[in-house]
């Protein structure tokens, strides 16, 4: 018999108070930040960043001046410690970020045996990998409705504080209204186990002004597998209802039938905006969808 559970909302945040930042983080659900760095490490590899001399606020190099340039670009504090001038450089930061969004209501809580973590837990862990691995990559990265973008290096424990500061995140199962610019990347992160049509409606706002997006769907393996017999009770985690069933088999292949009816929407949902799918169950490891994104994102920026 498969055993399953659901995660409180207190277990479904990456911590316990704002003002401890990373050490309640690290207090609460250690395994969380270690996986996400162990994760994000696997990627760094992969990930090719903008570095590059332009128009931006970080300090890039310095190089020599040349003849025929502006005299306000030289750096007289540089140029004083050698016999010839130099022009400070700062990097270039193109016009464009990427947005996440997790999904923390309490569907998300639904843990089988089968799987290696709560899709909750999973999510987290792959939101985290993703920003700290881009942010080592160059780019800006912030939580769409929550936080601006950002290329801190401590871009994980930023966006986890800025979670725990967000209870009204727990009952919200969709991405606040939000228009991101065009060309930046959004990913939303979750089951998106609600209506089709309220999926296309978030994905059409957020898509709007020409962003690009991913959808990733962590699933548990029982939620595609169905695996129960005989009598059963299933529970709607979030609107509280149950129902008896007296014969789960066959109940289960009408269930599979839905969830493959459910699947193809959300693909249609995707494709008509020119965004992607994937699915990600939570008995394979988490470096799997973080290099899918990682190289779906990365490709994208060479387009």
């Amino acid at each position: 018999m498969v055993a399953t559970n659901a995660l409180d909302a207190g277990r479904r945040t990456p911590g316990r108070r704002e003002s401890e930042g990373a050490a309640a983080l690290s207090d609460k659900l250690p395994r969380l930040v270690l996986e996400a760095r162990r994760v994000s490490s696997l990627l760094a590899h992969g990930l090719h960043g903008r570095r590059r001399a332009g128009p931006g606020e970080s300090f890039w190099q310095f190089r020599p001046f040349v003849t025929g340039e502006a005299a306000a670009r030289v750096d007289w504090r540089r140029s004083a410690r050698d016999d010839r001038l130099y022009v400070r450089e700062r990097e270039w930061e193109a016009a464009h970020n990427i947005w996440l969004w997790i999904d923390r209501s309490a569907s998300m809580g639904f843990v089988s045996d089968l799987a290696s973590a709560s899709k909750i837990e999973r999510a987290l862990v792959l939101g985290l990998a993703l920003a700290d691995a881009f942010v080592e990559g160059g780019e800006r990265v912030g939580l769409l409705g929550l936080t601006r973008a950002s290329a801190s290096r401590g871009i994980v424990e930023r966006l986890a504080q800025a979670l725990v500061a967000d209870p009204a995140g727990l009952t919200q199962d969709l991405p606040p209204r939000a228009n991101p610019a065009r060309f930046d990347e959004v990913v939303l992160i979750g089951d998106f186990l609600t209506a089709p049509d309220r999926i296309a409606a978030a994905v059409q706002n957020l898509a709007g002004r020409g962003s690009r997006g991913h959808l990733l769907m962590v699933v548990d393996p029982i939620e595609e597998t169905f695996p129960f017999t005989g009598q059963a009770v299933l529970h709607d985690l979030e609107g509280g209802l149950s129902l008896d069933i007296g014969d789960a088999d066959a109940w289960g292949a009408r269930y599979r039938a839905r969830i493959a009816e459910h699947r193809a929407a959300l693909s249609a949902i995707t494709r008509g905006q020119g965004w992607t799918l994937t699915i990600h169950r939570t008995d394979r490891p988490a470096s799997e969808a973080a290099l899918r994104l990682a190289t779906l994102i990365a490709a994208r920026g060479t387009e």
